[in-house]
């Protein structure tokens, strides 16, 4: 499995992995309805952007090929959104498909997404998680310390998100705590 930068070629099949893996991680989570409406074509509309800016606006965006090239895992972050005053980085989101998870990509990719915010200075950073998502565990395994709450719309539900944040990332960045 190889970990390497996106790039603009890449926009559809991060789009695949980005919704195939609502579907599944969200399933108990959002309406059937909610999900089978979710576009492909929109959503990667969306990611060619993204791919097009990241650059400019200190976002990145990597992706894992499996071992016949096929982008299986994604994960994108870059400066925190809504300047908060201790926490400087943030993890946008982070994507692998339900066959390849619990092999330790996820652990890669954050790790990936560590070095780069730690070489542009950003020494802390936060994620938000749906409360109802199993990923809350990955957090809380990595050390991730919750630290806000807030809710947000998604179709007819209202659902509750969690924060974890870490004051030093550098702990991220050994193998040993990655």
């Amino acid at each position: 499995m190889m970990v390497r930068e996106a790039n603009l070629d890449d926009a559809s099949a991060i789009t695949r992995v980005h919704i195939d893996t609502w579907r599944t991680t969200y399933s108990e989570i959002l309406p059937e309805e909610y999900l089978a409406k979710l576009s492909y074509q929109q959503r990667e509309s969306h990611w060619k952007q993204m791919l097009s800016t990241a650059a400019e606006n200190n976002h990145f965006i990597y992706v894992v090929e499996n071992d016949v090239g096929k982008i299986i895992a994604f994960a994108n972050g870059g400066t925190e959104r809504t300047n908060d005053a201790i926490y400087k980085g943030e993890i946008y989101a982070i994507y692998i498909l339900k066959a390849y998870q619990r092999q330790g990509l996820g652990r890669r990719l954050i790790q990936t997404l560590v070095k780069r915010l730690d070489e542009l200075g950003l020494e802390s950073m936060l994620v938000w998680v749906l409360a109802d998502n199993s990923a809350c565990d990955f957090y809380k395994a990595l050390y991730g310390e919750p630290i806000y709450t807030k809710q947000i719309k998604r179709g007819d539900r209202t659902l509750n998100e969690i924060a974890y944040g870490w004051k030093d990332i550098r702990v991220l960045i050994t193998e040993n705590n990655c």
